[in-house]
This record gives structure tokens, C-alpha cells and sequence, in this order.
């Protein structure tokens, strides 16, 4: 006869037994990793290719089975760049590639192809700001005669991961903690850091996150790169090697961590409000394409392997060739049936582009479509009018979810004799895409190539070709986001692959984190290894690079000869002399700035001719991390009043704590002397006394002008951050 105890234990039973076939429980301590179906996995490392270093294959269902399941964890925004913009333009070639692609659009310069470009965050969610500390996508849709062609890429030209296998444990690492669903668009805490230090593959990703490459200034002073290398093929089916490159004409330039911080609370639309006036405004952002040209049979050339994702090509080995110009003329209609609802995709190739043996790019193609049969409600998205190519499209898929096409007739199939055995195929000389002929043969493996594991000397190249303030930046942001993380094994297992990467970087961090860097690293290094792999043969690589540093690498080497689109602020009131602020507007307007007056008050101020000034903001709404440089006029009554104006004082030392250039009227001097950084005023000065770093002072409106165009276009003082570092 059963007991009261053996009825609760069968209870418990039943209850457990519920539980389990329900799923309502995970807890994955000191069990081994398994498929869905509890199929034992061997490999979560590396997906299935034909040997170490060719395509992966379409029946590794463990690959498919993750990414497919990443893929459909969020609707309906997408699971990383959520939150983007977006703008209409055009592209052309300068001159005919035909002797590399056959792509059309890259050969004809008569030929100018519509485009489609989305901008975004990575991390963050639709509704994060447009200024963390991120990644940005810039993916490119070109409506070509042959079809759409998607250059699907980001701002930095490489990644953290070398294996598509490995992209959802990224994404879950970066993203908010799933206990407490903290911290948004950000990578400060502990998971991501967790990740990133068992994955020494991303050291190199890392010194560019933590660099200002990661907080620009502007979607369209940012630059663009498609990642992976790619292959050309020509009309005689020779093909080579490619890197896409976007470089755009206003240069390269970021804003500051503290400015970054301040701008997500004032305006978290700073990016995409910064496009879509440009657009509006008809300062139509401008990028060309350039591409690394490299031959097929120097592919074993370098020290670094073409088909690793975390690494480069140095534009000192294979230079840049700016073979055309993107230019975004036309902002969106409507921002959900464009911008949201545009489906980019690797796999959109054209005749004269294909695909290369990278394994992140190969479980990227499969992903893309995944994703957009989830976010757009089924296999007919292409049929999206923003997504449409503007070719016709005739072939036999028929119906399914939001089917827009009405097809005629009876025949949806082939062959057939009733249609006479229409839609035909395209042979090759009728523009037929054919897949380019690589040779495999290699044995079904799950491994990589040993020439993917050097993880350091690009990342030390990358910091090498610093300057000292871009240096101390990214020691600033490892120190901030090292800092946020709790666990301090995670922060010291960080700080071992920071000094493999370099031990004075490594050291500064450590200062700052107040804890040692390791004596030796965490060993194993590298985590991500196969089940049955020796860490040994992933630990024991050192590798040395001919190329040390790279000029190109360094922001502070970019284009610094003009002052378009730049956001000047005057800062104004009652009795402002009238020739002061219209000299200086007027000649910066004349060289392409923005210039708008700041008051105590809106609607206008009254000169000191009694003529009436407009004022585009008031101290109420206005900040200077809106602005890139600014300028306080002449005019005894208007000085006094911004010199007591506690509002106005703050802008001119938060504006000057930020670097940027600064500006005055002798006559203004007494609001100059309010600042906190007026101490480095001379004791006397001339309509000549243009003083350094950025801070103007004369008589002479138009020679104060003159030096102030200069300096703008210099984007930032940042030699004055250290020696000079001011409250604000």
C-alpha cells in the first residue's frame, strides 16, 4: 500500500517529468552542449567546410540549426541594426573596370545606378540612441540592369569573429544581459567582455571599438567597408580578389566619448537628424567606392590569409583605387516602407561579383534570407517596392505571404512545351550569371586553417598607427568599459590579451582598473577551439607582420581642407555689432559652414544699428556638443549679457573641453575671460594675436574669419585634451 511519502515522490515525479517535456527550465551546468534534438555536439567552433579553407557546406545542419534559431529570436525589428536611417542617391564609375568585372554598372561611366543606403547601430535596439559606442552597418543597394547588387557592410573593415558559427554567441554577448535585460546599446558589462576575452580572434576588432571610430561625427564623415573579400570575375572568366572600400569626401572624423554621452541624452536622433537636413539642405553626402585589387595567384602572398574576417590589407601592400561616386540626393517618403522595410542580402550579387571560401561570409549568406523570411512576413519580401529591382522579373515561384505579383497563364514550372518553355534560362553571353569555377578538393572537416590564427599583429598594427590622442582614447574607453564590468577575472583575463597586443597599453588600463596586469596570460588563450583540438596549436602562433603601422589607419591623417556642412555656433544678444557677426557668417557660409545664432531669447536680436538679427535657438534648447565650432561676436551690450548668461559660459567651456575651435571678438573679450579656460589668454594681444589650439581672438572680423575657416577645418584640437583637461 503506497504511503504518503511514495505519493509525494511520484508527484515530484510527474511534476519534474512536466517540466521537462515543457521546456520551462535550462540550466546548462556541467551538461555537454547538444542540438535541439539532443544530439551531442562535437564542434560549436568551426562550421563544416571542404577542407580547412573551403566553402562551407549546406548540410551542416548544426550550423543551420543555431543560426536559424538566432535568426527568429526577435520580431519584428532586426536582431542587430535596428536602428538605422536612410537615403535615395546615385552611383557611377570613373572609368570602365571591364578588364577586371564584368559587372555592368562598374563599366560603363555614362551609367548612373540608383541606390538605396541604410546606415546603423549594431547593438541597440530601435529605440537606443544613435551615439553609442558601436559598430555602424552601411549597407548599399544598387539597382543595376542586372539585378541588385547589396554591399552589405559596416565602418570598420573587420570583425570579431572568424566563423559564422560563432556570430550568435557574439550577438547574445553584446547584447542586453537576459537576467535583467541591462544595459542597452552598450558593450560595457560583464557578458561581452566574458566573450570577447576567450576570443582572442577579436583583439583586433577591439582596438577599433575602443578607437573614435566607433562614435562618428556623422553618418557621412565615416568611413565604409564591405568586410569580407570578395572576388571579381572579368567577361573572359579571369578572376581576382577585391576589397570594397567607402571614402567619403568630407573626411574621417569622430566626436568625444564625453560629447558621445551628452549628445544620447539631448538628441538621441544626432545621426540620422544630421543626414536627413544635409539632404534637405542639398549638401548631398559623397563617398567613393575604391577597391584592393589583388591577383588570384597572389592569394598566399601575405602574412595574413585573405579569407580571415579579423584582418586587412594594408593599403602600403595593395592601395586603394577610387574607381567611383556615391552621392545620397533624396531623403525617404516614408521612413517604415523604405528604411525599415529595406532587405539587404549578401547573396544579391550581379555577373563580374562572387564569393570567396570566407567561412563569416559564407554563414552569412544563408542567415540573410532566414532573417528576412521572419522580419518581412515571408519569401515574397523582395517584391517590397523598396526592395524591387527595376529590371522585370519573370521565373516560376508563385503565391505564398504577401504575394504581389499577378502572374498570368498557366505554366509554373520547367521545362515546358505549353509556354514554349518560358521563362528560359540566361546562357552566359546573354548576361546569365555563372558561378565562378573554383577547384575544391578537400576532405568534410570542421577546423580552420592555421593561417587564421594570428590574432595580434594586426591589432598592434592598428595601435601602432595611432596618434597619441587616438592612443589615449582607446586607453580611456578600454578603462570605462573594463570598469563596468563586475567580475574581476574577466577584467584581468582582458588585460592578458590587452599586453599581447601591447604591454604600455595593457599597463595604462591597469593603472586606471588599479590591478596587475597578468604575468602571463590565461592559458589557454583561445577558447574557441574544436572539442578534440590541442589548445596548444591555437596558443603557440606568433606572428610577424611587414607592415608595422599603416598611415591609413589613423584618423588624424584624413581630409582636413574644408569646413561643408559644418555647425557653427554665434552666440549673441541685444546690441551685438552688427559688422562683427556678419563678417565672420558670411565668410563661413561663403566656404560651406552652417552658422546659427544663439540668444537668450528666439525670433531675433537687435544689433547695436538697431537692425534686427534672427536666432535660430536660445540657450534653452542649444548646446555646443551640437556644434563644431564657436564664435561670440562684438558688441558692448551683448557681451554683458553673455557673459552673465551662466548657459552661455557653460557652452564656451564644454565647447572648449571638447576641443573645437573657438572664436571672439576682441570686443567680447570679457566673455572670454569668464570661461574656466581663460587663463590661457596672453596679457596682451593684436587684431594678430591668433593663439593655438584652436582659439581665435582679434579685431579684425574678416582676419579672425580667415583663421577661423582654418582652424574648423582642422575638426579638433586634441592635443589640448590632456595638458588642458577643464570642467564643463
Amino acid at each position: 500500500m503506497a504511503t504518503e511519502k511514495d505519493s509525494d515522490k511520484t508527484q515530484q515525479q510527474e511534476n519534474d517529468k512536466t517540466t521537462q517535456l515543457s521546456g520551462n527550465t535550462s540550466d546548462s551546468t556541467n551538461e555537454l552542449m547538444k542540438t535541439n534534438t539532443g544530439l551531442p555536439i562535437n564542434d560549436d567552433q568551426n562550421s563544416l567546410k571542404a577542407g580547412e579553407r573551403g566553402p562551407s557546406l549546406l548540410e551542416d545542419f548544426i550550423l543551420r540549426e543555431k543560426i536559424t534559431h538566432f535568426d527568429h529570436e526577435r520580431i519584428p525589428e532586426r536582431v542587430v541594426h535596428a536602428r538605422g536611417s536612410g537615403a535615395h542617391g546615385v552611383f557611377k564609375v570613373y572609368e570602365s573596370m571591364a578588364s577586371v568585372t564584368k559587372a555592368h554598372f562598374l563599366s560603363d561611366p555614362s551609367l548612373e545606378t540608383p541606390v538605396f543606403v541604410r546606415f546603423s547601430t549594431v547593438a541597440g535596439s530601435r529605440g537606443s540612441t544613435d551615439l553609442a559606442r558601436d559598430v555602424r552597418g552601411f549597407a548599399v543597394k544598387f539597382y543595376t540592369q542586372e539585378g541588385n547588387f547589396d554591399l552589405v557592410g559596416n565602418n570598420i573593415p573587420v570583425f570579431f569573429i572568424q566563423d559564422a558559427i560563432k556570430f550568435p554567441d557574439l550577438v547574445h554577448a553584446v547584447k542586453p544581459e537576459p537576467d535583467s535585460e541591462m544595459p542597452q546599446a552598450a558593450s560595457a558589462h560583464d557578458t561581452f567582455w566574458d566573450f570577447i576575452s576567450l576570443m582572442p580572434e577579436s583583439a583586433h576588432m577591439i582596438m577599433w571599438v575602443m578607437s573614435d571610430r566607433a562614435i562618428p561625427r556623422s553618418y557621412r564623415m565615416m568611413e565604409g567597408f564591405g568586410v569580407h573579400t570578395f572576388r571579381f570575375v572579368n567577361a573572359e572568366g579571369v578572376a581576382s580578389f577585391v576589397k570594397f572600400h567607402w571614402k567619403p569626401l568630407l573626411g574621417v572624423h569622430s566626436v568625444a566619448w564625453d560629447e558621445a554621452q551628452k549628445i544620447s541624452g539631448k538628441d538621441p536622433d544626432y545621426h540620422r537628424r544630421d543626414l536627413w537636413d544635409a539632404i534637405e539642405s542639398g549638401n548631398f553626402p559623397e563617398w567613393e567606392l575604391g577597391v584592393q585589387i589583388i591577383p588570384e595567384e597572389d592569394e598566399f602572398k601575405y602574412d595574413f590569409d585573405l579569407l580571415d574576417s579579423t584582418k586587412l590589407v594594408p593599403e602600403e601592400l595593395v592601395p586603394v583605387q577610387r574607381i567611383g561616386k556615391l552621392t545620397l540626393n533624396r531623403n525617404p517618403d516614408n521612413f517604415f516602407a523604405e528604411t525599415e522595410q529595406i532587405a539587404y542580402h549578401l547573396g544579391h550579387i550581379v555577373p563580374g561579383i562572387d564569393f570567396t571560401n570566407d567561412p563569416l561570409l559564407q554563414g552569412r549568406l544563408f542567415s540573410y534570407t532566414d532573417t528576412q523570411l521572419l522580419r518581412l512576413g515571408g519569401p515574397n519580401f523582395q517584391e517590397i517596392p523598396i526592395n524591387r529591382p527595376i529590371v522585370p522579373v519573370h521565373n516560376n515561384q508563385r503565391d505564398g505571404f504577401m504575394r504581389q505579383t499577378i502572374n498570368r497563364g498557366k505554366v509554373s514550372y520547367s521545362p515546358n512545351s505549353l509556354g514554349d518553355n518560358y521563362p528560359a534560362q540566361a546562357k552566359a553571353s546573354e548576361g546569365g550569371y555563372t558561378t565562378y569555377p573554383e577547384r575544391i578538393d578537400a576532405r568534410k572537416i570542421r577546423a580552420r586553417s592555421k593561417s587564421f590564427f594570428d590574432h595580434f599583429s594586426q591589432a598592434k598594427m592598428f595601435f601602432n598607427s595611432q596618434a597619441d590622442f587616438e592612443k589615449n582614447h582607446i586607453i580611456d574607453a578600454l578603462s570605462f568599459e573594463l570598469g563596468k564590468v563586475k567580475t574581476v577575472a574577466i577584467r584581468e583575463r582582458m588585460l592578458g590579451i590587452l599586453s599581447m597586443i601591447d604591454k604600455g597599453l595593457a599597463s595604462e588600463v591597469a593603472f586606471a582598473l588599479r590591478i596587475h596586469v597578468p604575468q602571463d596570460p590565461e592559458l589557454p588563450v583561445n577558447h574557441s577551439i574544436p572539442a578534440d583540438g590541442d589548445p596548444a596549436d591555437y596558443d603557440s602562433f606568433t606572428f610577424e607582420t611587414a607592415i608595422t603601422s599603416s598611415e591609413a589607419l589613423s584618423m588624424a591623417n584624413t581630409v582636413k581642407d574644408s569646413i561643408k556642412t559644418r555647425k557653427i555656433a554665434f552666440l549673441a544678444a541685444d546690441g551685438v555689432d552688427e559688422k562683427s557677426l556678419t563678417t565672420v557668417k558670411d565668410a563661413l557660409e561663403a566656404a560651406g559652414a552652417v552658422v546659427e545664432v544663439i540668444a537668450p531669447r528666439l525670433n531675433y536680436i537687435i544689433a547695436s544699428n538697431d537692425a534686427q538679427i534672427p536666432v535660430q535657438h536660445s540657450f534653452l534648447t542649444a548646446a555646443s556638443v551640437f556644434y563644431d565650432a564657436v564664435y561670440v561676436p562684438g558688441g558692448t551690450n551683448s557681451a554683458a549679457t553673455i557673459e552673465a548668461e551662466a548657459d552661455a559660459v557653460h557652452f564656451l567651456n564644454e565647447a572648449f573641453k571638447h576641443c573645437k575651435a573657438v572664436a571672439a571678438d576682441a570686443n567680447a573679450l570679457q566673455v572670454i575671460e569668464a570661461t574656466y579656460f581663460s587663463r590661457m589668454l596672453p596679457s596682451e594681444f593684436s587684431d594678430k594675436a591668433i593663439l593655438q589650439e584652436g582659439l581665435i581672438i582679434g579685431d579684425d572680423p574678416a582676419l579672425v574669419a580667415d583663421k577661423f575657416i582654418l582652424a574648423i577645418a582642422q575638426h579638433r584640437f586634441w592635443d589640448r585634451e590632456k595638458p588642458r583637461k577643464i570642467p564643463a
